[in-house]
């Protein structure tokens, strides 16, 4: 294959969870305009139905759903459908995700376990719903979303969500590992850890320290509405057939500070 060939998505189907908004739908945007068929599922489903009348124009398939990723019977209903008009799914990102800003005194183990639930159970159970159907393929891309706030520590004065990024250091172990355990059905498992992108989920902790994420930041800026298209299809196209297992820093250096 040539360097076009190797990055094309035409003809492969994608689930996108948490693609009606944000970084979802950022990576949404991208795969269709590699060539795929996207299918966007969230909470929200008007949020949903508008990308994939986007993503329509551009030429591709598209479906949209309701769902939460911790309800078993809302992700068997997508893939099902999913199989039902694509007849197969090649690639999978695990995007939806939760947060809950607050001292780790004060943290209330109900809002402990619903981060845990929707990024870490979420993520464990769409792969499982979705890894039944690649293994039968014997082939399949997994992306997750990570974070860099799953790579260590954060400072308190800004970043005050233990529960997070706990959630994401779980979701970085569980690629690693599903890789592993994966990788015999020709199934590649890797995840992106994004910096500082402008969402709704991040807008809160932009606003309370922005300075002090920029002077940590080599590249000196928050991400763009571009910045994860790139780095999603490689890791979804055959560009990466022979990368599994690994964490994709996209946060303008700032890890490496």
């Amino acid at each position: 294959m040539n360097v076009m060939e190797l990055f094309s998505l035409s003809g492969k189907t994608a689930i996108v969870t948490g693609g009606g908004r944000g970084l979802g739908k950022q990576i949404a945007e991208g795969f269709a305009e590699a060539g795929a068929n996207v299918v966007v599922c969230s909470r929200k489903l008007e949020a949903c139905e508008e990308v994939r009348d986007e993503l329509e124009k551009m030429g591709v398939k598209s479906l949209a759903f309701e769902c939460d990723v911790t309800n078993q019977e809302h992700i068997q209903r997508v893939v099902d459908e999913t199989m039902k008009q694509f007849g197969r799914i090649d690639i999978l990102v695990n995007n939806s995700g939760a947060t809950w800003g607050e001292s780790v005194i004060d943290m209330p183990l109900q809002a402990w376990h619903k981060v845990m639930e929707v990024n870490v159970t979420g993520t464990f159970l769409f792969s499982q719903k979705v890894g039944k159907e690649m293994i039968k393929q014997k082939s399949g891309k997994i992306i997750n979303i990570a974070s860099v706030a799953g790579l260590g520590g954060a400072d308190p004065r800004f970043m005050n969500a233990i529960g997070y990024n706990t959630s994401k250091g779980a979701v970085i172990t569980f690629t690693k590992d599903l890789a592993v355990k994966w990788g015999e059905h020709n199934i590649n498992v890797n995840a992106i850890a994004p910096g500082f992108f402008p969402t709704k989920m991040s807008k809160g902790l932009i606003e309370a320290g922005g300075d002090k994420i920029l002077d940590s930041t080599p590249l000196n800026r928050f991400g763009s509405d571009d910045d994860l298209k790139g780095a999603a299809l490689f890791l979804a196209s055959n560009a990466s057939n022979y990368v599994t297992g690994d964490i994709l820093v996209v946060d303008g250096g700032q890890h490496a500070m």
